[in-house]
């Protein structure tokens, strides 16, 4: 029989009884540092259940809309209003998304903690209500034990994406239910490379199961297979996707560092409750590559318990009835330890698309399951809306690769042409439906930050508006936060490398006016550094943002 859990979220009501030893620290990974846990006064009083972050973009849809923002709105974010409360330090680089969860009992007392995971293969949690000089964390993980250390970009991975060292980069996931943290992280152990799930007590950081180290094989014959088996290397895959939760599994998707090859495109599911493999899938087992990275957004996921994602450039066959995925949308259910293809969409011009690194799975598909469909766009910069239940397939035409700007061969509910977002996405888009109507937001890279309007489930063109300045690589991870659709409160939020950096704030029905920047005051709000695909989180009247070196907690200044 397990034990019950340590304590439940504010405004939720559970009894959960949780394999293995609830709340006991396990030897030798995820210690916590008892200098770190002094329990600071609690500031502010829980915040409502429904404001909490508890995976990247929000939700399994990856909508990437906090619709629960009652303290901040288009007429409190004015820089006499607003601007940086305080900076937590943090021992390296943050990838991951912060995430945010309400009225948690920690040290005797309901606090608003925000969880932070770092490329140094640390874990933090922070009051989310503190101001002026940063107390100590609630708690701190570290997964370097036993002289392991992160992996070094230069000599480990030879891949300068993520540098210097590469060891927590996806956005960890939390379920509520069970107070429980699962985080992946990457460490060099000797002469190895390794990735681990790690099943962390929310409410003091200590494992609460013995931690798995990520291992996989599947049929098949590709590049770097042996007899008849691919083999899953961490030292060649980069787990940068965000995790998934569904239904009591845990996903981790992976691409290579750097294209290099053999990689492939794995997912990997772990059953929550005892980290026990249950899922193992690379998408081009009998070919190479198709790496699956969208920019950091997690996996997607439906009501029927279908994942989806956007592949990156590799090999293909599933027209044929092959099981290589390379460039494309597809539709997959867990069944019998692996995952088995529901549906899928390829673009026309696929294949040249991998001759010019010109991939659809640069960004991570919006789920508007409301809807029925499903929107995405790549480095070319096309728009796309399919039909869930009817991706499109692949359909091709003669002499393609010189003639690619056509929008009439795939069969999906729309595309837009070539550059319809400029220099494509390389972040992923958001989603807002407020009283003014449904809009997608986009950040090219040779691009403004753009508000689509969707009506009748297609994206109407032109765009309905745009902000002021032009962005450069990469572009944006836009979010949105609102009260519901109530006029007034929609503000759209950006992580500016171009300008500043800057956090940015913008109206949500008319992006040229821009609420906010946090370089109108630099010195009060300045961000210092900037880490490429990072995403803000809004919660509670407070916007979490991710540096090199800190998490910055921006909110209203006289609160």
């Amino acid at each position: 029989m397990g034990r019950l859990a340590c304590s439940t979220l504010v405004g939720v009501v559970l009894i959960v009884v949780l394999t293995g030893s609830a709340c006991v620290p396990m030897a030798g990974q995820g210690r916590p540092d008892p200098s770190a846990m002094v329990p600071p006064a609690p500031l502010a009083a829980p915040a409502p259940a429904d404001t909490a972050v508890l995976t990247q973009k929000n939700d399994n849809a990856r909508l990437g809309w906090s619709s629960h923002e009652t303290v901040l709105d288009q007429a409190s974010v004015q820089v006499s209003r607003f601007g940086r409360r305080l900076a937590y330090p943090v021992d390296g680089q943050v990838y991951a998304q912060p995430l945010f969860v309400p009225g948690l009992l920690v040290h005797g007392a309901r606090r608003n903690l925000v969880v932070v995971a770092t490329e140094h293969d640390s874990v933090y949690a922070f009051d989310a209500d503190a101001r002026g000089a940063a107390p100590p964390p609630l708690w701190h993980a570290s997964f370097l034990t036993g002289g392991a250390r992160p992996l070094s970009s230069r000599t480990d991975v030879s891949c300068d994406a993520i540098q210097p060292t590469v060891g927590i980069t996806s956005t960890p996931v939390i379920d509520p239910e069970t107070l429980t943290l699962y985080v992946v992280a990457a460490t060099k152990e000797g002469s190895r490379s390794l990735y681990r799930v790690h099943a962390l007590d929310l409410t003091t950081g200590r494992e609460r199961v013995r931690p798995v180290v990520l291992q996989a094989s599947v049929p098949g014959t590709g590049l770097g297979s042996a007899g008849g088996r691919q083999t899953f290397d961490a030292a060649r895959e980069q787990q940068r996707m965000g995790l998934l939760l569904l239904r009591g599994v845990v996903y981790a998707a992976f691409a290579s560092y750097c294209d290099r090859a053999p990689s492939g495109g794995w997912i990997l599911g772990y059953r929550a409750s005892d980290l026990a493999q249950v899922v193992a899938y690379d998408d081009t087992p009998n070919g190479f590559l198709g790496g699956l990275w969208e920019a950091g957004t997690g996996l997607s996921a439906d009501r029927a318990g279908h994942l989806l994602f956007v592949s990156g450039n590799g090999s293909f066959d599933l027209d044929s009835g092959g099981p290589d995925a390379g460039n494309s949308l597809v539709e997959m259910q867990p069944a019998n330890g692996t995952l088995t293809l529901v549906d899928y969409f390829s673009p026309f011009n696929q294949s040249c698309l991998n001759h010019h690194d010109q991939e659809l799975g640069s960004s991570g598909p919006l789920l508007l399951e409301q809807r029925g469909e499903v929107l995405f766009s790549g480095k070319e910069g096309r728009i796309y809306v399919a039909a869930l239940g009817h991706l499109g397939g692949y359909r091709t035409i003669p002499n393609v690769c010189v003639d690619q700007r056509r929008t009439d061969v795939d069969q999906v509910v729309q595309e837009l042409p070539q550059d319809t977002v400029g220099g494509g996405v390389w972040g992923s888009q958001a989603y807002w439906g407020g009283d003014a109507g449904e809009f997608i937001y986009t950040a090219g890279i040779a691009d403004h930050l753009k508000a689509w309007t969707l009506a009748g489930g297609r994206v109407v063109t032109p765009f309905a508006s745009e902000a002021p300045e032009s962005l450069d690589y990469p572009g944006g991870s836009p979010v949105v936060s609102s009260n519901g659709g109530a006029a007034g409160t929609g503000v759209v939020w950006l992580l500016d490398q171009a300008h500043g950096p800057a956090l940015r704030a913008f109206d949500a029905t008319t992006l040229a006016r821009e609420l906010y920047t946090s370089q109108q005051d630099a010195k009060r709000d300045g961000l210092g550094s900037y880490v490429k695909f990072s995403v803000p989180t809004v919660a509670n009247g407070r916007v979490f943002v991710g540096t090199g070196s800190q998490l910055v907690v921006f909110g209203l200044l006289a609160e």
